[in-house]
């Protein structure tokens, strides 16, 4: 997949082209519908297909306070999209000069003059131009004088209640720890990137070492609690017990962590190494033991779990 973040940047022979424009926070069911029309689409007119999305929520922006947190970082959100097999996608900086374009300006200068648009899909709510002043009904005005067609597609809705599937909705899932409903929003488990750093080393006494991730690590942390998962370095899988949260038996962290216990290793040298936390199933809520020993008593039990969910030895 071809990447550009500026328009400028996009070269003159791109077009013709498909374009999907969103903010795409997840990459989630809705939003994949919407990319796999526009790649039907794309193949039909022998064009190219393109997603048009922001380097952050232009809430960040516009209105801080409400900006919920990102399900997924910029990275992961391109390496989303690049796996859907498009073939290019237009990450645009949502700055002061982007917010207070004209509706009309974007339409000319990126998917008339940037995209040469043929197509544009968008979903129902969505907005753009100063203000939010732009709707789907002006990009069909705009496409009749500039020659592309505009699609509007409907929400997708969940299968088990018919819930319209929503990044709102996959954030309060994964705020209660649901991580198996998100997973099945999302299309795959839910994940969290970040550098591995040196922790307290606490785990390692208690026979449990683990591989602490950054605090600045890519990705929606879901609820405190002890996840089944996977910890990915270099394309290679670990499964392992993953912890999330303020090691509340100990009171001495005072921001939520993210640990992975891998199971079956004891050698491992991942410091410095970026990683993948992948989380497929809740095992249980955090909790303060009383003393040590039934501290290691449960994690014990949470390996014994971990392996259960995920079905190895």
């Amino acid at each position: 997949m071809m990447l550009f973040r500026d328009a400028r940047h996009v070269p003159s022979d791109l077009g013709p082209s498909v374009v999907a424009i969103g903010k795409f926070d997840g990459l989630h069911a809705g939003h994949r519908a919407l990319v796999e029309r526009m790649l039907d689409d794309a193949r039909e007119l022998g064009a190219r297909s393109v997603a048009v999305t922001f380097d952050r929520n232009p809430l960040a922006l516009i209105a801080p306070a409400r900006c919920p947190r990102p399900l997924v970082g910029v990275e992961q959100k391109i390496d989303l999209l690049a796996d859907t097999g498009i073939d290019a996608t237009l990450l645009l900086a949502f700055d002061e000069e982007l917010a207070s374009e004209d509706a009309e300006a974007f339409v000319e200068r990126v998917l008339v003059g940037a995209l040469r648009a043929r197509r544009v899909l968008v979903g129902r709510d969505f907005r753009f131009g100063r203000g939010g002043a732009g709707d789907a009904a002006l990009l069909a005005r705009m496409g009749a004088a500039h020659g592309f067609s505009v699609e509007v597609m409907p929400d997708v809705a969940s299968e088990a209640d018919g819930r319209r599937v929503s990044s709102s909705w996959i954030r309060e899932l994964l705020d209660a720890g649901d991580v198996e409903r998100a997973a099945a929003l999302l299309g795959r488990p839910h994940a969290v990137r970040g550098e591995i750093v040196h922790g307290l080393k606490r785990g390692r006494e208690l026979g449990f070492p683990t591989a602490n991730l950054s605090q600045d690590a890519e990705g929606f942390i879901p609820g405190d609690g002890v996840y089944a998962g996977w910890l990915v370095v270099d394309e290679t899988s670990y499964p392992a017990a993953i912890s999330v949260g303020t090691n509340p038996t100990f009171d001495d962290v005072s921001r939520r962590q993210v640990e992975a216990y891998v199971l079956d290793e004891h050698d491992l040298d991942l410091y410095g190494r970026r990683a993948e936390v992948r989380f497929v199933s809740r095992i249980r809520g955090m909790v303060a033991f009383e003393g040590v020993e039934k501290l290691i008593v449960q994690m014990t039990e949470d390996v014994v779990r971990t392996r259960d969910v995920l079905r190895i030895g």
